[in-house]
């Protein structure tokens, strides 16, 4: 895969480096682990998942009260995973497979051990004071503003030393940078530049959409939409501190350094495919190149998203319709802050099944998929005793612990993952890779054969996408571009069989029952409950297709 713009064919894998594989037996991964399992990802053959880039969660040093989000150095890494010549040796070995390297940019906060917070506080007349966001107390004494952190409370801690609150929207160990100083964006730019030197390809940036507040801080409002049960920061709108529009001058700045090596980002925002189509820049498409579309994941400002057609189908639609043209939308089904795919869906036992249908959804639509390290073998939520727990924010948030738990390979006590202790349970011994590696219908081997599919195709590559007539519980579309047949996808969200009518006879290319696949179909297909299918029709698309 290459050229600039490698991200627009590419499957991307999240690694959350801590749970993928332990190289000394200490109970956390690290990167030479990584580096073991590379041939897993990408060797070349279809032997291996196919992966095209790697998305890695922090690695930088850190005193870990967020697990990496709370940078106290940007340009090392932390000591339990490795060295600066073990990140060097990990770019040069995916670069020799063609894979592509992306690390977590954590440009909202530091930690609150950085240097330049241990500085700014020292004194309100220290140098770096004006590199975080100080503000005086109300006269009562209370905050300067009603905010609430990400992770419960106050978005403000009074420090006793100098008098004054400073901003926090996540924990108070992660202090807000103030990207309103000129000094702060001259020395995040340059962390950026300094790992694009080393040969990284690229970032994925934490919270991007928060970086510049309203510069005044006034209070947000009510959230009108707020019920009883619901997570107490949800109580109030975030209109000053979230998307903020001075957020997209620092995006098309983080561009700008970008463009010098020819890096790419993916931003962690949120919002509806209006707000998220800022984040792509202008009509010249000066902003970052993907931007993450969680819908899939969770309803914007509401509930984990449901497994039903006409969800996926508004969504989708909201997407195509509202990106600027040429840009291209950028999904992904779990991560490391939500509970895994085929846990969340499994209220009636049938988690598993749904998770099939949706690799084949995220896989077959037009964009840049993302897969969450285990998602190809079916990993789920486990269940973490009270004295094992690790995530600090589970104070204050949903714990984590439970979507982070080490990669299964095997069903040895280690589960081929470490040789000591894990840092974390592990989870049901039968979901490992050994035991789908020669499985034709396993989990693992759907995910290879739909990823080699996608990369032999380039209409699932570069095609458009237009939307399917089709049944209510249906989510089918056509993926098309000139001189190549069209591909449908479909996914059938009920738990009843579903007939759908296709443009065309074809073949089954991939599905969920792989009994199913090869089959010729002639102007319908019958989907059985929660399958979903990619079916290559015989008739050229005739018109121009939607972007």
């Amino acid at each position: 895969m290459q050229g600039a713009e490698w991200w627009r064919e590419a499957v991307a894998y999240q690694i959350y480096p801590r749970s993928f594989q332990d190289s000394n037996g200490d109970g956390i991964g690290d990167i030479p682990g990584i580096i073991a399992r590379l041939d897993y990802l990408n060797d070349g053959t279809e032997r291996s998942l196919g992966i095209d880039a790697i998305w890695l969660s922090p690695t930088f040093p850190s005193p870990m009260k967020d697990f990496g989000y709370d940078v106290s150095d940007y340009l090392d890494v932390h000591p339990d995973f490795g060295t600066l010549a073990d990140m060097d040796r990990l770019i040069a070995e995916c670069h020799g497979r063609g894979i592509r390297l992306l690390l977590d940019y954590v440009p909202n906060h530091t930690s609150d051990m950085h240097p330049w917070f241990i500085e700014s506080r020292s004194s309100r007349t220290a140098p770096k004071r004006d590199w975080y966001v100080w503000r005086d107390a109300k006269p009562d004494g209370s905050p300067p503003n009603n905010w609430l952190a990400v992770f419960g409370g106050p978005a403000w801690e009074f420090d006793t030393a100098t008098g004054q609150y400073y901003l926090h929207s996540f924990l108070k160990e992660q202090p807000d940078l103030n990207w309103r100083n000129p000094g702060v964006v001259a020395a995040m730019h340059d962390v950026l530049r300094f790992w694009l030197a080393r040969g990284i390809d690229g970032f994925r940036i934490d919270v991007m959409g928060m970086v510049l507040k309203h510069p005044d801080y006034p209070d947000n409002p009510p959230n009108p939409n707020w019920r009883s049960g619901d997570e107490d920061r949800f109580r109030q709108l975030t209109t000053n501190n979230v998307n903020h529009p001075d957020v997209f001058d620092a995006v098309r700045g983080i561009r700008a350094v970008l463009d010098e090596f020819g890096g790419m980002a993916v931003g962690e925002v949120f919002g509806n495919g209006e707000q998220l189509r800022r984040f792509y820049g202008s009509d010249a498409l000066d902003g970052l190149q993907l931007a993450f579309d969680f819908r899939l994941i969770r309803e914007h400002e509401g509930p984990y998203a449901p497994w039903d057609a006409d969800y996926l189908r508004r969504v989708v639609e909201d997407s195509s319709r509202n990106l600027p043209a040429g840009a291209q939308p950028c999904y992904a089904l779990d991560n490391h802050d939500r509970f895994r795919l085929a846990s969340r869906l499994n209220h009636d036992g049938l988690g598993q099944q749904r998770a099939r249908a949706a690799v084949l959804l995220l896989l077959g639509l037009r964009g840049t998929p993302f897969l969450y390290y285990g998602a190809e073998i079916g990993m789920v939520d486990v269940d973490i005793p009270e004295d094992r727990l690790q995530d600090p924010a589970r104070f204050h948030y949903q714990g984590r612990d439970p979507e982070r738990t080490p990669m299964q390979w095997d069903a040895s006590a280690g589960r081929g993952f470490t040789t000591g202790e894990p840092w974390l349970p592990y989870g049901p011994i039968e979901i490992n890779v050994e035991a789908q590696r020669s499985d034709p219908d396993s989990m693992l081997s759907l995910h290879r054969r739909a990823i080699w599919r996608r990369k032999e195709l380039s209409v699932l590559r570069w095609g458009s996408y237009r939307l399917l007539d089709s049944p209510a519980p249906v989510f089918a579309f056509e993926r098309a571009t000139a001189g190549e047949r069209p591909v449908v996808v479909a996914v059938n969200t009920s738990t009843a069989p579903m007939t759908l009518e296709l443009p065309g006879s074809g073949t089954v290319l991939v599905a969920t029952h792989m009994e199913m696949e090869g089959r010729r179909t002639g102007g319908s297909i019958e989907l059985p409950p929660l399958a979903a299918a990619w079916v290559q029709v015989e008739t050229l698309p005739s018109g121009i297709l939607r972007q």
